[in-house]
């Protein structure tokens, strides 16, 4: 072999951290040094062996990336090497160099583990060639080992739980956290059949149906389990939820199952939840009464009533109404962030529900002479989400655009893929928000009191709950909008994986 530069690109001597190690075994010295020469010229760290015996006591006692074997070698043969090496370092790559250059040779080789073979006699791009190959293949098994080092690490951590099963039930992984939340203590879980945890019925009938969901269909499917384990006094609420994990072309290979612990939001909901509904009724009742009263007083059953007068309780009569709205809004907010937690959710088109959300809202646009302008783009990618709550997010954004644009306006609808999500933009030629309430205009019950919206009924929680939902689903809202020009709202929801 001449000693010549293989010239090796700096791309694949760069790929590890440290310079890579070789050992190259062969009874000829002309052929170790020339390869000790040749290699480590391009940045690797060359030992050599001049006999089998040698070649594996080395191996023994260091660690070596990469192997280049001489076949035929005095004492012990090169095949006989290769099958210990494979046997006790199957990390380390070996390459077998033979005099003999027969497939035969080859053949016999790559069955006993040899990555490649290269023949004598041979020169420098010969052995660029196969050594950058090996290299490059080592550099994949590390990144992959690295990538699932730093997963299971990562979901170790998690304070939330996640276990994985495969197709046949049987538990790929399952984290200290979902172990901890099921009162597992057994031996090591991985392998086992999912029975032998004693789960909730709930998340194995979770597992069974995702297991069993067709292609064509991906649902994210939610529900809350109870938990106590004996070292604890309470029981713990768990959300849970599960979705089957696919191959390029749709089949099922397992599954995925998550446990996070809502115990206290629970009990924060239903603290939150019995204080509106009381604050709800001791409103909603008495208020309704006067109502009745006025509407008694209106139609004169108590006497005669004077037009002043008339136009007077009619004022007060649409206060009251107000008020009755809001502590109805208030008890369904309530309502849909505590569903929201735990709801299932499935693969949604926007456009299919922006297609009924318009059709809806029309009539109530065509009263004010409002143009809706949404023209559907055919199929968006699909986006995971609840149906009946991504449709509400829709209805209060059209509403409040109609509300708020004057009479020939117009509302123009888009919808755009952005950086993995689909981009909603719904904007008007309305009235417009000032640059001091944009940073408000989510906000629970806050409502713009000006000349222009003094005669707007509302309640100020549209857009709290348009949030709250948008939010739910991992996305995101923002607004634009110029006094007298009109608003832009824009949503962004992750594009669902399959």
């Amino acid at each position: 072999m001449n000693e010549v530069s293989i010239g090796m690109a700096t791309e694949d001597i760069n790929l590890f951290s440290y310079r890579p190690k070789i050992l190259v075994v062969d009874d000829e010295k002309r052929i170790r040094e020339g390869c000790r020469t040749v290699l480590a010229q391009e940045g690797f760290d060359v030992e050599v062996a001049e006999d089998g015996f040698s070649g594996l006591k080395k191996v023994q006692e260091a660690h070596f990336d990469l192997v280049l074997l001489d076949l035929m070698l005095p004492g012990i043969q090169g095949m006989d090497i290769l099958e210990e090496v494979r046997a006790k370092h199957p990390d380390i790559v070996v390459i077998v160099i033979t005099g003999y250059a027969t497939l035969e040779h080859a053949v016999e080789a790559m069955k006993k583990g040899a990555f490649d073979f290269i023949s004598k006699p041979f020169s420098p791009q010969d052995l660029r060639g196969v050594v950058g190959k090996a290299i490059e293949y080592i550099r994949t098994l590390q990144d992959i080992a690295t990538e699932k080092s730093r997963m299971r690490v990562m979901i170790n951590c998690l304070a939330d739980g996640v276990m994985t099963t495969n197709a046949e039930k049987k538990v790929a992984l399952a984290n200290p956290a979902f172990l901890k939340f099921v009162g597992y203590r057994g031996e090591n879980v991985i392998g086992k059949d999912l029975k032998e945890l004693n789960l909730d019925p709930k998340i194995e009938s979770m597992i069974d149906r995702a297991l069993a969901m067709p292609k064509e269909e991906f649902t994210q499917l939610g529900d809350e389990v109870t938990s106590k384990v004996d070292s604890e006094k309470e029981e713990r609420i768990l959300g849970v939820w599960c979705v089957p994990f696919r191959d390029k072309v749709g089949r099922n290979l397992g599954t995925v199952t998550a446990l996070h612990d809502i115990t206290a939001i629970r009990k924060m909901d239903q603290l939150k939840s019995d204080f509106v509904s009381m604050v709800s009724h001791e409103i909603r009742s008495p208020l309704n009464t006067v109502l009745a009263q006025i509407k008694v007083i209106q139609d004169g059953l108590l006497g005669p009533v004077a037009e002043d007068q008339r136009e007077s309780l009619t004022r007060i009569s649409e206060r009251l109404k107000s008020l009755v709205a809001l502590s109805s809004e208030l008890l369904d907010l309530a309502k849909i962030e505590s569903g929201l937690v735990t709801q299932e959710r499935e693969k949604l088109d926007l456009a299919e529900i922006l297609d009924e959300q318009v059709e809806f809202c029309r009539p109530q646009a065509d009263e004010k002479n409002i143009l809706i302008d949404w023209q559907s783009t055919g199929i968006l990618p699909p986006v995971l989400g609840n149906r009946g709550n991504i449709g509400e997010v829709f209805s209060n954004l059209l509403s409040n655009a109609i509300k708020y644009t004057p009479e020939g306006g117009r509302i123009k609808i888009t919808a755009a893929v952005e950086d993995g999500h689909v981009r909603i933009d719904v904007t008007d030629t309305g009235i417009g928000i000032a640059e001091e309430h944009l940073p408000h205009i989510f906000d629970r019950f806050y409502r713009i009191k000006d000349d222009k919206t003094r005669f707007i009924t509302g309640t100020g929680m549209g857009l709290a709950i348009v949030k709250s939902i948008v939010e739910a689903h991992n996305g995101m809202i923002t607004v634009e909008s110029k006094p007298d020009v009109g608003s832009t709202f824009r949503l962004y929801f992750p594009i669902a994986s399959s």
